[in-house]
């Protein structure tokens, strides 16, 4: 799924390269990528919800969820979010929202069954820290810059190509070297792109780690997340592949990547640090509350 989201911003990419190629204005290119960047801006929380197929729930409904979250907004000092569930066996929480205000946060059926309640606060601990750090927001911006890079590649190449005028002979030699012009144009914004794919994912890690860091500080139980890590972790492993996958273009929002076994692009290209990093900074977390292992 990374894979195909990959080429699908490959392909958004290189049709606005075709739109420059035709000559359409520039202004009109900006309007389309940020038409692209506000439906993703102002729709991510309901977008993530349905595909979830998650529905918010109300205190009678699930009074231990909403007593976990109660307790973390006290603890930080926050307005407390949208609660949700997601009916899913595969074992995960994420939170969305362009705002402390719009925040949802959302667990799966599957997660809320395995985990205890001290566990199950540890992870939602790691996704209200998501919401405080504003990192939906981040994120959004961080992908939208990537697509903007390479809108601007292209405008400085053409700009070299047909911004000077000149004579007939200057012309010709424009018109014999704009198809290889056109295809750097191309290449130089698949290179930008692709570059900006590992660079968003690098720092949607290091927002993982950071989440973690601030959600084991918060409840003081390094060990309660570290336990719903390798819980989770080990779950995974007896869904059906088939959900794995479908779930897997949720990765970015998840607690923890929803992996199908063996080698792919997803783990190749992962929105999460490895798990023994994040086990790694939890125990160091431990020792510095002077907790012990």
């Amino acid at each position: 799924m990374v894979f195909v989201m990959f080429l699908l911003g490959l392909v958004y990419v290189l049709f606005i390269g075709v739109l420059i190629a035709i000559h359409l204005s520039p202004i009109l290119i900006v309007v389309i990528a940020g038409g692209f960047f506000l439906f993703q801006f102002f729709g991510s929380d309901r977008i993530a919800l349905y595909a979830m197929h998650g529905r918010i729930v109300t205190p009678e409904e699930a009074p231990e969820l909403h007593a976990i979250i109660d307790r973390l907004c006290a603890m930080s000092n926050t307005p407390k979010p949208k609660v949700a569930i997601a009916d899913s066996d595969v074992p995960n929480a994420f939170a969305t929202g362009r705002s402390q205000k719009r925040a949802v946060v959302c667990a799966t059926t599957g997660i809320m069954r395995r985990l205890d309640n001290e566990e199950l606060e540890g992870v939602l601990a790691h996704e209200m820290s998501h919401v405080a750090h504003h990192d939906v927001v981040v994120m959004t911006i961080a992908s939208f810059l990537g697509v903007l890079a390479g809108l601007i590649t292209r405008f400085a190449f053409y700009a070299t190509l047909f911004g000077g005028g000149g004579n007939n002979r200057g012309r010709n030699n424009n018109q014999d070297s704009a198809a290889l012009v056109e295809l750097v144009v191309l290449l130089a914004s698949a290179i930008v792109y692709a570059i900006s794919f590992l660079l968003i994912r690098a720092l949607s890690r290091y927002r993982e780690l950071s989440a973690d860091r601030s959600g084991a500080l918060l409840t003081g139980r390094p060990s309660a997340l570290a336990s719903a890590l390798q819980k989770v972790t080990g779950a995974m492993g007896q869904i059906p592949t088939r959900d794995l996958r479908s779930a897997e273009s949720f990765n970015a929002f998840f607690f923890t990547p929803a992996l199908a076994p063996g080698f792919s692009l997803s783990s190749l290209f992962s929105t999460h640090p490895p798990l023994e990093k994040r086990l790694q900074q939890l125990a160091e977390i431990s020792r510095e509350l002077g907790q012990g292992r």
